[in-house]
Protein backbone atom coordinates (compact mmCIF):
# COMPACT_ATOMS: atom_id res chain seq x y z
CA UNK A 1 0.00 0.00 0.00
CA UNK A 2 1.47 3.52 -0.58
CA UNK A 3 1.93 5.41 2.96
CA UNK A 4 1.80 9.03 3.88
CA UNK A 5 4.18 10.17 6.81
CA UNK A 6 2.54 13.12 8.98
CA UNK A 7 5.45 14.40 9.51
CA UNK A 8 6.23 15.46 6.40
CA UNK A 9 3.63 17.10 5.79
CA UNK A 10 3.22 21.02 4.45
CA UNK A 11 0.60 23.03 3.74
CA UNK A 12 -0.41 26.64 3.56
CA UNK A 13 -3.97 27.03 2.10
CA UNK A 14 -5.99 26.89 -0.87
CA UNK A 15 -8.48 25.78 -3.67
CA UNK A 16 -9.42 26.62 -6.88
CA UNK A 17 -12.40 28.24 -9.02
CA UNK A 18 -14.52 27.50 -11.72
CA UNK A 19 -17.61 29.36 -13.24
CA UNK A 20 -19.00 27.14 -15.75
CA UNK A 21 -22.12 25.55 -13.86
CA UNK A 22 -24.98 27.57 -14.73
CA UNK A 23 -28.80 26.91 -13.55
CA UNK A 24 -30.97 25.31 -16.22
CA UNK A 25 -34.32 23.83 -17.28
CA UNK A 26 -35.84 20.66 -15.55
CA UNK A 27 -34.31 18.28 -17.83
CA UNK A 28 -31.07 19.54 -16.30
CA UNK A 29 -31.37 17.57 -12.46
CA UNK A 30 -28.63 19.72 -11.65
CA UNK A 31 -28.84 22.42 -13.29
CA UNK A 32 -25.58 22.30 -14.91
CA UNK A 33 -25.94 21.79 -18.55
CA UNK A 34 -27.67 25.75 -19.71
CA UNK A 35 -24.45 26.77 -21.14
CA UNK A 36 -23.73 24.21 -23.44
CA UNK A 37 -27.12 23.60 -24.54
CA UNK A 38 -28.31 26.72 -24.13
CA UNK A 39 -31.52 25.80 -22.85
CA UNK A 40 -34.24 28.85 -22.95
CA UNK A 41 -35.71 29.71 -18.79
CA UNK A 42 -38.16 27.27 -17.66
CA UNK A 43 -39.83 26.27 -14.27
CA UNK A 44 -38.26 23.73 -12.40
CA UNK A 45 -39.92 20.37 -11.41
CA UNK A 46 -41.27 19.96 -7.41
CA UNK A 47 -38.20 17.84 -7.33
CA UNK A 48 -35.81 20.31 -7.88
CA UNK A 49 -34.43 22.40 -4.43
CA UNK A 50 -34.39 25.72 -6.26
CA UNK A 51 -36.16 27.96 -8.85
CA UNK A 52 -34.78 27.97 -12.70
CA UNK A 53 -32.68 30.88 -13.86
CA UNK A 54 -31.97 31.83 -17.82
CA UNK A 55 -28.77 29.61 -18.93
CA UNK A 56 -25.76 31.69 -18.88
CA UNK A 57 -22.48 30.85 -20.44
CA UNK A 58 -19.17 30.24 -17.98
CA UNK A 59 -17.93 33.64 -19.19
CA UNK A 60 -21.48 35.49 -18.45
CA UNK A 61 -21.58 33.11 -14.84
CA UNK A 62 -22.05 35.73 -11.63
CA UNK A 63 -21.25 34.13 -8.61
CA UNK A 64 -21.60 35.45 -5.21
CA UNK A 65 -19.13 37.98 -4.53
CA UNK A 66 -16.28 36.72 -3.09
CA UNK A 67 -15.69 39.12 -0.41
CA UNK A 68 -18.96 37.97 1.41
CA UNK A 69 -19.06 36.38 4.55
CA UNK A 70 -18.99 32.85 3.81
CA UNK A 71 -21.13 31.79 6.91
CA UNK A 72 -23.81 33.82 5.35
CA UNK A 73 -23.45 32.14 2.09
CA UNK A 74 -26.40 29.77 1.41
CA UNK A 75 -23.91 27.16 0.28
CA UNK A 76 -22.54 27.03 3.57
CA UNK A 77 -25.57 24.69 4.75
CA UNK A 78 -23.34 22.01 3.29
CA UNK A 79 -20.35 23.10 2.19
CA UNK A 80 -17.54 24.57 4.80
CA UNK A 81 -14.06 24.77 5.66
CA UNK A 82 -11.22 26.87 7.42
CA UNK A 83 -11.77 30.75 6.12
CA UNK A 84 -7.87 31.05 6.47
CA UNK A 85 -8.37 29.16 2.78
CA UNK A 86 -10.01 32.58 1.90
CA UNK A 87 -6.35 34.14 1.80
CA UNK A 88 -4.94 32.30 -0.73
CA UNK A 89 -8.32 30.86 -2.79
CA UNK A 90 -11.27 32.70 -4.30
CA UNK A 91 -14.40 30.66 -2.72
CA UNK A 92 -18.03 31.56 -4.45
CA UNK A 93 -21.58 30.10 -4.27
CA UNK A 94 -23.11 29.72 -7.54
CA UNK A 95 -25.74 32.48 -8.00
CA UNK A 96 -28.34 30.55 -9.04
CA UNK A 97 -27.76 27.01 -7.16
CA UNK A 98 -26.71 26.80 -3.75
CA UNK A 99 -25.15 23.22 -4.11
CA UNK A 100 -22.59 24.93 -6.27
CA UNK A 101 -19.71 26.06 -4.99
CA UNK A 102 -16.14 27.32 -7.53
CA UNK A 103 -12.96 28.07 -6.18
CA UNK A 104 -10.12 29.51 -7.85
CA UNK A 105 -6.42 29.89 -6.65
CA UNK A 106 -5.89 33.98 -5.83
CA UNK A 107 -2.68 34.09 -7.49
CA UNK A 108 -3.43 33.44 -10.72
CA UNK A 109 -5.79 36.61 -10.88
CA UNK A 110 -7.38 36.88 -14.17
CA UNK A 111 -5.59 34.30 -15.48
CA UNK A 112 -7.40 30.62 -17.01
CA UNK A 113 -6.23 27.99 -14.85
CA UNK A 114 -5.08 24.68 -17.33
CA UNK A 115 -6.59 22.40 -14.92
CA UNK A 116 -10.49 21.56 -14.30
CA UNK A 117 -10.99 19.65 -10.80
CA UNK A 118 -14.70 18.36 -10.03
CA UNK A 119 -15.40 17.27 -6.46
CA UNK A 120 -18.31 15.45 -5.51
CA UNK A 121 -20.34 15.60 -2.64
CA UNK A 122 -23.16 13.31 -1.51
CA UNK A 123 -24.42 15.60 1.54
CA UNK A 124 -22.85 17.99 4.41
CA UNK A 125 -20.58 16.23 6.47
CA UNK A 126 -18.35 17.96 9.69
CA UNK A 127 -15.51 15.43 8.39
CA UNK A 128 -16.00 16.50 4.53
CA UNK A 129 -15.36 20.32 5.64
CA UNK A 130 -11.73 19.44 7.06
CA UNK A 131 -10.93 17.34 4.22
CA UNK A 132 -11.96 19.95 1.30
CA UNK A 133 -9.24 22.59 3.97
CA UNK A 134 -6.69 20.18 3.47
CA UNK A 135 -7.14 19.76 -0.22
CA UNK A 136 -7.30 23.15 -0.96
CA UNK A 137 -3.90 23.60 1.13
CA UNK A 138 -2.00 21.23 -0.23
CA UNK A 139 -3.18 22.30 -3.96
CA UNK A 140 -1.93 25.60 -2.79
CA UNK A 141 1.35 24.41 -1.94
CA UNK A 142 2.16 22.21 -4.78
CA UNK A 143 0.99 25.16 -6.93
CA UNK A 144 -1.48 23.24 -8.80
CA UNK A 145 -2.57 25.69 -12.15
CA UNK A 146 -6.17 24.93 -11.56
CA UNK A 147 -9.90 25.85 -10.59
CA UNK A 148 -12.40 23.50 -9.18
CA UNK A 149 -16.15 23.01 -8.87
CA UNK A 150 -17.62 21.23 -6.23
CA UNK A 151 -21.64 19.97 -6.33
CA UNK A 152 -23.85 18.10 -3.71
CA UNK A 153 -25.51 15.86 -5.45
CA UNK A 154 -27.69 14.10 -2.59
CA UNK A 155 -26.85 10.47 -4.08
CA UNK A 156 -29.44 11.66 -6.83
CA UNK A 157 -29.01 9.62 -9.86
CA UNK A 158 -30.21 11.85 -11.91
CA UNK A 159 -28.32 14.30 -10.83
CA UNK A 160 -25.38 12.32 -10.40
CA UNK A 161 -25.32 11.56 -14.35
CA UNK A 162 -25.97 14.71 -15.34
CA UNK A 163 -22.74 15.83 -13.63
CA UNK A 164 -20.90 12.55 -15.31
CA UNK A 165 -22.11 14.02 -18.19
CA UNK A 166 -21.09 17.55 -17.54
CA UNK A 167 -17.34 16.72 -16.30
CA UNK A 168 -17.16 14.47 -19.32
CA UNK A 169 -18.22 16.79 -22.11
CA UNK A 170 -16.76 20.06 -20.57
CA UNK A 171 -13.19 18.62 -20.45
CA UNK A 172 -12.98 18.16 -16.69
CA UNK A 173 -9.56 16.57 -16.14
CA UNK A 174 -10.23 14.57 -12.21
CA UNK A 175 -12.91 13.82 -10.18
CA UNK A 176 -12.47 13.68 -6.26
CA UNK A 177 -15.34 11.62 -4.42
CA UNK A 178 -15.67 13.00 -0.93
CA UNK A 179 -16.99 10.23 1.54
CA UNK A 180 -17.69 6.70 1.40
CA UNK A 181 -21.52 7.23 0.32
CA UNK A 182 -19.93 9.04 -2.86
CA UNK A 183 -17.28 6.82 -3.87
CA UNK A 184 -19.69 3.73 -3.73
CA UNK A 185 -21.82 5.55 -6.55
CA UNK A 186 -19.31 6.92 -8.51
CA UNK A 187 -18.08 3.52 -8.36
CA UNK A 188 -21.03 1.80 -9.54
CA UNK A 189 -22.18 4.11 -11.69
CA UNK A 190 -18.42 5.36 -13.48
CA UNK A 191 -16.42 2.41 -12.98
CA UNK A 192 -13.86 2.04 -15.96
CA UNK A 193 -15.25 6.11 -17.24
CA UNK A 194 -13.00 8.70 -18.89
CA UNK A 195 -11.95 10.41 -16.16
CA UNK A 196 -9.92 10.11 -13.35
CA UNK A 197 -11.33 9.75 -10.11
CA UNK A 198 -9.24 9.98 -6.43
CA UNK A 199 -11.13 9.19 -3.14
CA UNK A 200 -10.82 11.00 -0.36
CA UNK A 201 -12.72 10.66 2.92
CA UNK A 202 -13.75 7.16 2.24
CA UNK A 203 -13.33 4.29 3.97
CA UNK A 204 -11.39 0.52 3.36
CA UNK A 205 -12.02 -0.31 -0.48
CA UNK A 206 -10.64 -3.77 -0.34
CA UNK A 207 -13.18 -4.68 2.20
CA UNK A 208 -15.56 -2.66 0.26
CA UNK A 209 -14.88 -4.89 -2.38
CA UNK A 210 -13.48 -2.03 -4.80
CA UNK A 211 -9.76 -3.10 -4.63
CA UNK A 212 -8.35 -6.09 -5.43
CA UNK A 213 -5.77 -5.74 -2.57
CA UNK A 214 -3.69 -2.66 -0.48
CA UNK A 215 -0.06 -3.17 -2.83
CA UNK A 216 -2.32 -3.51 -5.98
CA UNK A 217 -3.83 -0.53 -7.79
CA UNK A 218 -7.34 -0.78 -8.84
CA UNK A 219 -7.23 -1.47 -12.74
CA UNK A 220 -9.46 1.53 -13.43
CA UNK A 221 -10.43 4.96 -13.65
CA UNK A 222 -10.31 4.86 -9.42
CA UNK A 223 -7.28 5.75 -7.39
CA UNK A 224 -8.53 4.52 -3.31
CA UNK A 225 -7.28 6.14 -0.36
CA UNK A 226 -8.52 4.94 2.84
CA UNK A 227 -9.81 6.35 6.13
CA UNK A 228 -8.83 2.76 7.76
CA UNK A 229 -5.74 1.31 8.55
CA UNK A 230 -4.94 -2.62 9.07
CA UNK A 231 -6.91 -4.12 11.63
CA UNK A 232 -3.38 -6.30 13.13
CA UNK A 233 -1.59 -2.74 13.31
CA UNK A 234 -4.61 -1.24 14.70
CA UNK A 235 -5.47 -3.85 17.34
CA UNK A 236 -1.78 -4.38 18.37
CA UNK A 237 -2.36 -0.64 19.93
CA UNK A 238 -5.07 -1.30 21.93
CA UNK A 239 -3.32 -4.42 23.02
CA UNK A 240 -0.72 -2.01 24.58
CA UNK A 241 -3.30 0.17 25.81
CA UNK A 242 -5.63 -2.82 27.64
CA UNK A 243 -3.54 -6.08 27.24
CA UNK A 244 -5.69 -8.09 29.96
CA UNK A 245 -8.85 -6.61 27.60
CA UNK A 246 -12.06 -8.45 28.53
CA UNK A 247 -14.80 -6.63 26.65
CA UNK A 248 -14.91 -4.47 23.66
CA UNK A 249 -18.33 -2.56 23.01
CA UNK A 250 -18.34 -1.57 19.15
CA UNK A 251 -20.21 2.00 18.32
CA UNK A 252 -22.02 2.00 14.74
CA UNK A 253 -24.63 3.84 13.26
CA UNK A 254 -26.25 0.52 11.27
CA UNK A 255 -27.42 2.78 8.61
CA UNK A 256 -23.86 3.52 7.72
CA UNK A 257 -22.57 0.73 6.24
CA UNK A 258 -19.34 1.83 4.95
CA UNK A 259 -18.59 2.26 8.97
CA UNK A 260 -20.42 -1.82 9.70
CA UNK A 261 -18.45 -3.27 6.88
CA UNK A 262 -15.05 -1.20 7.33
CA UNK A 263 -14.63 -0.48 11.53
CA UNK A 264 -17.17 -2.75 13.47
CA UNK A 265 -17.59 -6.07 11.33
CA UNK A 266 -13.51 -6.75 11.44
CA UNK A 267 -13.05 -5.66 15.05
CA UNK A 268 -15.79 -7.76 16.14
CA UNK A 269 -14.20 -10.88 13.88
CA UNK A 270 -11.03 -9.86 15.62
CA UNK A 271 -11.96 -10.13 19.33
CA UNK A 272 -14.13 -12.63 19.03
CA UNK A 273 -11.51 -14.96 17.13
CA UNK A 274 -9.53 -13.74 20.34
CA UNK A 275 -12.10 -15.03 23.30
CA UNK A 276 -12.91 -11.33 24.03
CA UNK A 277 -16.32 -10.11 24.87
CA UNK A 278 -17.81 -7.91 21.93
CA UNK A 279 -20.91 -6.29 21.36
CA UNK A 280 -22.02 -4.78 18.43
CA UNK A 281 -24.05 -1.21 20.11
CA UNK A 282 -25.79 -0.04 16.93
CA UNK A 283 -28.00 3.03 16.33
CA UNK A 284 -30.76 2.67 13.89
CA UNK A 285 -32.13 5.87 13.86
CA UNK A 286 -29.37 8.33 13.53
CA UNK A 287 -31.76 11.21 14.48
CA UNK A 288 -32.57 9.76 17.67
CA UNK A 289 -28.88 8.63 17.98
CA UNK A 290 -28.85 10.23 21.59
CA UNK A 291 -31.59 8.98 22.49
CA UNK A 292 -30.66 5.04 21.56
CA UNK A 293 -27.46 6.20 23.22
CA UNK A 294 -28.40 6.80 26.55
CA UNK A 295 -29.75 2.98 26.33
CA UNK A 296 -27.18 1.51 24.42
CA UNK A 297 -24.04 2.57 26.45
CA UNK A 298 -25.75 2.43 29.78
CA UNK A 299 -26.67 -1.27 29.30
CA UNK A 300 -23.47 -2.19 27.63
CA UNK A 301 -21.32 -0.38 30.64
CA UNK A 302 -23.99 -2.89 33.34
CA UNK A 303 -22.71 -5.62 31.38
CA UNK A 304 -19.40 -5.54 31.51
CA UNK A 305 -19.08 -4.77 34.81
CA UNK A 306 -20.26 -8.18 35.37
CA UNK A 307 -17.04 -10.14 34.21
CA UNK A 308 -14.65 -6.63 35.17
CA UNK A 309 -15.88 -5.47 38.38
CA UNK A 310 -13.63 -2.41 38.26
CA UNK A 311 -14.35 -1.74 34.57
CA UNK A 312 -10.26 -1.69 33.94
CA UNK A 313 -10.27 -4.44 31.33
CA UNK A 314 -12.98 -2.95 29.17
CA UNK A 315 -13.54 -0.13 26.61
CA UNK A 316 -15.54 1.43 24.04
CA UNK A 317 -15.20 1.21 20.17
CA UNK A 318 -16.20 4.22 18.65
CA UNK A 319 -16.52 4.22 15.11
CA UNK A 320 -16.37 6.87 12.02
CA UNK A 321 -20.09 6.89 12.26
CA UNK A 322 -20.92 10.83 12.34
CA UNK A 323 -23.71 10.57 14.11
CA UNK A 324 -22.43 8.34 16.77
CA UNK A 325 -19.39 10.20 17.15
CA UNK A 326 -21.26 13.89 17.21
CA UNK A 327 -22.43 12.75 20.86
CA UNK A 328 -19.36 11.91 22.22
CA UNK A 329 -20.73 13.69 25.80
CA UNK A 330 -23.95 11.40 25.84
CA UNK A 331 -21.42 8.84 25.68
CA UNK A 332 -18.83 9.80 28.13
CA UNK A 333 -21.89 10.90 30.69
CA UNK A 334 -22.99 6.84 30.17
CA UNK A 335 -19.79 4.95 29.56
CA UNK A 336 -18.42 6.13 33.05
CA UNK A 337 -15.22 5.34 34.04
CA UNK A 338 -14.77 3.18 30.55
CA UNK A 339 -12.85 4.44 28.64
CA UNK A 340 -13.77 5.49 25.02
CA UNK A 341 -11.27 5.07 21.96
CA UNK A 342 -12.16 6.66 18.66
CA UNK A 343 -10.80 5.05 15.30
CA UNK A 344 -11.36 9.05 14.33
CA UNK A 345 -8.62 11.22 16.06
CA UNK A 346 -10.36 14.50 14.86
CA UNK A 347 -12.74 13.25 18.18
CA UNK A 348 -10.34 14.02 20.85
CA UNK A 349 -10.46 17.46 21.60
CA UNK A 350 -9.95 20.28 23.95
CA UNK A 351 -12.56 20.40 27.09
CA UNK A 352 -14.39 17.40 28.10
CA UNK A 353 -16.42 16.31 25.58
CA UNK A 354 -13.66 14.09 24.00
CA UNK A 355 -12.90 10.48 23.63
CA UNK A 356 -9.66 9.38 26.18
CA UNK A 357 -7.62 8.33 23.20
CA UNK A 358 -7.76 7.97 19.28
CA UNK A 359 -6.26 5.39 17.19
CA UNK A 360 -6.86 5.89 13.25
CA UNK A 361 -6.62 7.70 10.09
CA UNK A 362 -7.65 11.39 10.49
CA UNK A 363 -9.69 13.04 7.94
CA UNK A 364 -6.77 15.75 7.20
CA UNK A 365 -4.15 13.25 6.82
CA UNK A 366 -6.28 11.19 4.63
CA UNK A 367 -6.92 13.98 2.73
CA UNK A 368 -3.25 15.28 2.08
CA UNK A 369 -3.01 12.12 0.83
CA UNK A 370 -6.12 12.16 -1.41
CA UNK A 371 -4.89 15.65 -2.99
CA UNK A 372 -1.39 14.46 -3.70
CA UNK A 373 -2.54 11.64 -5.37
CA UNK A 374 -4.55 14.23 -7.77
CA UNK A 375 -1.89 16.61 -7.96
CA UNK A 376 0.62 13.59 -9.49
CA UNK A 377 -2.67 12.09 -11.80
CA UNK A 378 -3.06 15.93 -12.92
CA UNK A 379 0.50 16.53 -13.60
CA UNK A 380 1.00 13.14 -15.59
CA UNK A 381 3.14 11.15 -12.97
CA UNK A 382 0.57 8.30 -12.25
CA UNK A 383 -2.27 6.89 -13.94
CA UNK A 384 -5.36 6.16 -11.67
CA UNK A 385 -5.60 2.99 -11.66
CA UNK A 386 -1.88 2.06 -11.27
CA UNK A 387 -1.85 3.88 -7.69
CA UNK A 388 -1.62 1.41 -4.93
CA UNK A 389 -4.24 1.97 -1.94
CA UNK A 390 -3.31 5.05 -0.15
CA UNK A 391 -3.01 4.53 3.37
CA UNK A 392 -1.46 6.79 6.34
CA UNK A 393 1.31 5.21 7.90
CA UNK A 394 2.43 5.58 11.07
CA UNK A 395 -1.33 6.14 12.44
CA UNK A 396 -2.92 8.81 13.98
CA UNK A 397 -2.52 8.79 17.90
CA UNK A 398 -4.61 11.29 20.01
CA UNK A 399 -4.81 11.44 23.88
CA UNK A 400 -6.76 13.41 26.25
CA UNK A 401 -4.99 13.44 29.85
CA UNK A 402 -7.85 15.55 31.18
CA UNK A 403 -10.25 12.91 30.28
CA UNK A 404 -7.42 10.10 31.11
CA UNK A 405 -7.25 11.46 34.32
CA UNK A 406 -10.88 11.67 35.20
CA UNK A 407 -11.54 8.08 34.45
CA UNK A 408 -8.63 6.72 35.86
CA UNK A 409 -6.96 5.22 32.73
CA UNK A 410 -3.10 4.92 32.26
CA UNK A 411 -1.45 5.30 28.94
CA UNK A 412 1.66 3.21 27.88
CA UNK A 413 4.72 5.45 27.42
CA UNK A 414 5.13 4.28 24.00
CA UNK A 415 1.63 5.83 23.19
CA UNK A 416 2.45 8.89 24.66
CA UNK A 417 5.67 9.15 22.64
CA UNK A 418 3.88 8.08 19.40
CA UNK A 419 0.94 10.47 20.24
CA UNK A 420 0.87 13.80 17.44
CA UNK A 421 -1.75 15.53 18.99
CA UNK A 422 -1.76 15.88 22.71
CA UNK A 423 -4.34 17.64 25.22
CA UNK A 424 -3.16 18.06 29.09
CA UNK A 425 -4.96 17.97 32.11
CA UNK A 426 -6.94 20.83 31.60
CA UNK A 427 -8.39 19.92 28.11
CA UNK A 428 -5.87 22.09 26.28
CA UNK A 429 -3.71 21.45 23.14
CA UNK A 430 0.08 21.01 24.02
CA UNK A 431 0.72 19.09 20.65
CA UNK A 432 -1.35 19.08 17.41
CA UNK A 433 -0.16 17.33 14.34
CA UNK A 434 3.43 16.67 15.73
CA UNK A 435 4.33 19.74 16.86
CA UNK A 436 4.11 21.47 20.12
CA UNK A 437 1.90 24.14 21.05
CA UNK A 438 3.25 27.14 22.89
CA UNK A 439 1.12 28.18 25.89
CA UNK A 440 0.11 31.67 26.14
CA UNK A 441 1.46 33.64 28.71
CA UNK A 442 -0.14 36.82 30.59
Amino acid sequence: MMTLTRKFFLATCCAAALSGFAHAAPSDPLGLRGDILNDPPAAVSPAATQPAAPAASPAAATPAAASADPTKQAYWSWFRFNTAVLNTWKITGDADNPDIVHAKPNRLGLALPTRKVLVVYPRASSAYDTSITKIFNVFEDKLLDAEVTIVNFKLDDARGKALIEKAESEGYDLMLSMGSEATAWLWQNYKNGKLPVVSVCSKDPVVLGQSPGYDLGSGTNFAFTSLNMPMDVQMAYVNDLKPKLRNLAILVDSKNLSAVETQSKPVIEYAKKRGLRVMELSVNDPKNAQAELVKLVSSAAAQMQRNDPDLKNSLFWLTGSTSVFKEIETINKYAGRIPVVAVVPEIVRDGDNTAAVSIGISFESNAHLAAIYSVDILNGRAKAGQLRVGVVSPPDIALSFRKIRDIGMTVPLSMFEAAGTIYDYEGKAVRIDGANVAKKTN
